[in-house]
């Protein structure tokens, strides 16, 4: 009887709780909501056994975590590519089409681009278990107590029945008059007021008192799905529309159009009235809205192929270039550097912008004195838009890229085509310092206790010239290192010590290859397995490669042409790295590879066989190209297995390919 009372006010308090924070039409007064949640607490306390996780008691957890732990996405989350004209988005359905087939219709949906935080929450059985931010795409915080707090969260899914797991992406943000009230309160306790929104949902999803966070007016608004098992919508669209049912707070400023005119129209529409919104927007999202036509379309390591944001017009301001600065990258790129009179643009104080390269100093005519308009590019990198000429005195000086690094004198060198001017230098200090602290990162080879401050000191003294030498460091030399105690170094010297047993993909990695983050990293071990395999890859095997784009398979593979590269990778054999040969999991058997089915099989149906392949990690295509590596031929082919023929594709027989699995 006690346990049927429990459950009914549970669903009581669900309810009005849906009705209040997510569709804002409430049905009872606050004191009447009180008196159901207090009389829940009252029986919690009686029947402790009777709690479960998704009870709205439990939302806000009791004490503050020392810190957050790293949890991995189910299906990684990746970003988006960017837009910030009509004719990109109408270059971005070119590139759609050309990858899907001739004259087939295409639905976008749009959606409106949250400035808020990106994050994932996964569901088992009806039940939040855990929610995360989007961290590297792959891995981020699990940050799921401080989730809790947000009362439009769903604990338990209304309609969800059937479904095993889900992962559910969505944008955590706080809306003007929380941000105002927020910062009002702050200016009262004499405390730093935060810069905007997006910023002040950030700061509040990483304290580490659940109960601090419970105070900050956090929302959310889902848009899309991630990993899903018992449940498979035809659209995004449908998708959207069932989380809502669910109990899921969804933008109510969704539309679906046929063709990408229609979205460019919409765009236009709402770059007049976003301003009349309650929360911070910062653009358009544009999606593909058939999944079918999303797994034909596929994704790189970086941004999904069928989707794309479009950015709004970002908030200027004025002000005067003092100088230019060029800074050399981890990659030997030197880029030049606006040093400006600080302005204030978007809530935070402007001193410094990129210019990107030459090429761009050029084409905008910038000049060392120049007035200039500033921007946010994407709300996010300030850069400079274009020069105030009316106002130039004839005193402005003319910026030349320096024909030697600025930090090691080395020649630089831009190649035929490339925007990009770079020290090749392996050992200039600028490379190495940022090499160094990529190679011990956490993701790469994990060395504990090699910090900036170390860092820095072992190339200003001339014991590390590239990440080879660490492997010829001793305690001795460390320990004479400032403010390193013989316990530091001898730990240090461990960690180092250590670090020479790692995995394939943690050494690609490491190896800071231009382009080649974690995932792609991963990638290129699962297929290739071993340096000398990965090292003597041809250009077409890598590009290949899904998940591997061109740009991406041109820098992996002038990496690997490199003389210097070889004498690394020797150096580094001869100082005992041990790189653990990445075995083929069955997860992985198919990793990479491109297969298009044919015909009617005897032991799948086709949605069978798809899912199968993409479960053991291949893509599935409707199409035959020279990047497809087989085609499964079942009863009466069809011409696709004439065009497999004709290029020289692998055929399989469905008995072929069961053995190619099992």
């Amino acid at each position: 009887m006690d346990q049927d009372k429990i459950k009914k006010l549970r669903q009581e308090i669900r309810h009005h709780d849906r009705k209040y924070y997510v569709e804002d039409q409430p049905e009872i007064t606050d004191s009447e909501y009180d008196r159901l949640y207090r009389e829940l607490e009252k029986f919690e306390k009686q029947f402790p056994s009777l709690v479960t996780p998704d009870s709205p008691t439990q939302r806000i957890a009791g004490e503050p975590l020392k810190e957050f732990k790293q949890v991995a996405h189910r299906v990684p989350m990746l970003s988006l590519e960017n837009a910030y004209s009509p004719e990109e988005l109408l270059e971005f359905e070119k590139r759609i089409h050309r990858n899907l087939k001739p004259r087939e219709v295409v639905e976008y949906v749009i959606e409106l681009k949250i400035d808020g935080v990106a994050i994932n929450l996964e569901y088992e059985r009806g039940v939040f278990i855990h929610g995360s931010t989007r961290g590297d795409g792959v891995k981020g915080d699990d940050i799921t107590v401080n989730l809790k707090t947000i009362k439009s969260l769903p604990l338990y899914l209304e309609n969800g029945e059937g479904i095993y797991l889900l992962e559910v992406r969505g944008e955590v943000y706080i809306d003007r008059k929380g941000f105002e009230k927020l910062n009002k309160e702050k200016s009262r306790n004499g405390d730093a007021l935060m810069a905007n929104p997006r910023n002040a949902a950030a700061g509040s999803l990483k304290l580490l008192d659940p109960r601090e966070v419970a105070k900050r007016p956090l929302n959310l608004f889902v848009h899309g799905i991630g990993h899903r098992e018992g449940i498979n919508w035809p659209t995004h669209y449908s998708a959207l529309e069932a989380l809502k049912h669910m109990g899921f707070r969804v933008s109510p400023f969704i539309k679906v159009v046929r063709n990408m005119k229609d979205a460019v129209k919409v765009c236009k529409e709402w770059e007049e009235k976003r301003e009349k919104l309650g929360f911070e927007v910062d653009g358009l999202v544009i999606k593909v809205n058939q999944f079918t036509q999303q797994g034909v379309l596929g994704s790189t390591t970086k941004s999904p192929r069928w989707a794309i944001a479009y950015k709004f017009q970002s908030k200027q301001a004025t002000t005067q270039l003092k100088d230019i600065e060029v800074q050399v990258g981890r990659t030997g790129t030197l880029t030049p550097v606006a040093i400006l009179k600080p302005v204030e643009l978007s809530g935070s104080t402007i001193s410094r912008a990129t210019l990107h390269n030459e090429d761009e100093i050029k084409r905008k005519d910038i000049r060392i004195g120049d007035r200039v308009i500033l921007e946010k590019g994407g709300e996010v990198i300030p850069k400079v838009v274009k020069v105030v000429e009316s106002v130039r005195t004839g005193k402005e000086k003319v910026f030349a890229m320096p024909g030697h690094c600025p930090v090691c004198s080395s020649a630089v060198i831009k190649e035929e085509g490339e925007v990009a001017t770079r020290c090749e230098n392996v050992r200039c200090p600028a490379q190495v310092e940022r090499r160094i602290r990529h190679f011990a990162s956490r993701n790469a080879m994990d060395i504990d206790g090699l910090g900036d401050a170390i860092i820095s000191q072992l190339v200003e003294r001339g014991m590390v010239r590239d990440y080879t030498d660490l492997y010829s460091l001793d305690k001795k030399s460390i320990a004479d290192i400032e403010r390193m105690a013989e316990k530091s170094a001898q730990n240090l010297i461990e960690a180092i010590v250590r670090s020479k047993e790692t995995t394939f993909a943690r050494f690609i990695f490491a190896l800071g290859i231009r382009h080649v983050g974690i995932h792609a990293a991963e990638v290129l071990g699962a297929r290739f397995r071993t340096m000398e395999k990965l090292s003597h890859s041809s250009l077409e095997e890598l590009e290949a490669i899904p998940e591997i784009g061109p740009t991406m398979a041109q820098s992996i593979f002038r990496f690997f042409r490199s003389k210097d590269t070889s004498k690394v990778l020797a150096r580094f054999k001869k100082a005992g790295i041990k790189i653990a040969v990445s075995k083929v999991t069955k997860a992985q058997k198919f990793g990479g590879l491109k297969f298009v089915l044919t015909g009617s099989l005897d032991g799948f149906t086709r949605g069978e066989a798809e899912r199968l392949i993409e479960k053991l990690g291949g893509k599935v295509s409707s199409s035959v190209s020279k990047k497809t590596d087989y085609v499964v031929a079942g009863h009466d082919p069809g011409s696709k297995l004439d065009r497999a023929r004709k290029l020289r594709i692998k055929t399989l027989s469905e008995k072929e390919f069961k053995a190619l699995w099992k």
